[in-house]
């Protein structure tokens, strides 16, 4: 019996089609080294429940959950590379966006705008803006809003629910492509990077990783341009597990965000 596969992390409905196109070039890489794997992904289940599974035989999660549960949980494939954020090879960061009319000039300015959020285990939604704000002695006081998606984030800014937010800066472009409300924001800091979002296999195939990895960054110097353009994915990079180690460190959240923590 044959693990599951996931790809839920940049998986829009705008660029399913890609991303399954993604999958196929992938699942062929496999079979030609051995690999057997289901010819679909799933979605529409918990991530998380795949993400532990000794059986997976790939799927992708956040560097924050990696770094401080999942790390002995899951073995370490890769980190897909997306030039289109600027950064460097398999690294990212996260932008701060407002409405236009209400971009801040400096991040002393938050301390009375609300902050929306994806999740609390989010390193691009939620743990870089904490240790940013909180390195710099600054603080957003109002009781921030937990939208459950970057998406979401960015709608809640542009509609007046919360005024900023932190967005991983891959969604960011896919926003900019696909979510009219992100015409109405802005772009007013940015966070340091870090290694982006890791690709993972179960600790059934811990052996078998360095061959996935190997089928992965294949597929993805194959795939057709217009498949790279739709996912901004230009390659792989071999991270090591101690690469998101510091991912790990303790957050100061309640110094970021007072009624939180």
């Amino acid at each position: 019996m044959t693990g599951a596969v996931s790809l839920p992390m940049y998986d829009w409905p705008e660029v399913r089609e890609a991303t399954d196109s993604l999958w196929q070039a992938i699942h062929l890489h496999l079979a030609q080294r051995g690999i057997d794997a289901p010819g679909a992904l799933v979605r529409g289940n918990d991530p998380e429940a795949l993400w532990t599974d000794p059986a997976l035989i790939l799927s992708q999660t956040c560097g924050y959950p990696y770094a401080n549960r999942l790390a002995d949980k899951v073995t370490l494939v890769g980190t897909p590379t997306h030039a289109v954020t600027g950064a460097a090879p398999g690294r990212y960061f996260s932008v701060f966006v407002a409405r236009k009319s209400q971009a801040p000039q400096h991040l002393a300015e938050l301390s009375q705008m609300r902050f929306a959020y994806n999740m609390a285990h989010s390193q691009s939604g939620f743990a870089a803006p904490v240790r940013l704000l909180a390195s710099g002695g600054h603080s957003s006081s109002p009781q921030p809003l937990e939208t459950g998606a970057h998406r979401a984030s960015i709608i809640a800014v542009a509609t007046g629910a919360a005024d900023w937010a932190a967005i991983d800066a891959v969604a960011w472009e896919l926003a900019r492509r696909h979510e009219p409300a992100a015409d109405d924001l802005v772009v007013f800091a940015r966070t340091p990077e870090t290694p982006a979002l890791p690709l993972i296999t179960g600790t059934g195939n811990a052996g078998r990783a360095g061959i996935i990895a190997d089928a992965v960054e294949a597929a993805i110097g194959e795939l057709d341009p217009d498949v790279r353009d739709a996912l901004f994915v230009t390659g792989l990079v071999r991270f090591k597990p101690e690469d998101y180690a510091p991912l790990a460190a303790p957050l100061p959240v309640r110094q970021a965000f007072p009624h939180l923590g």
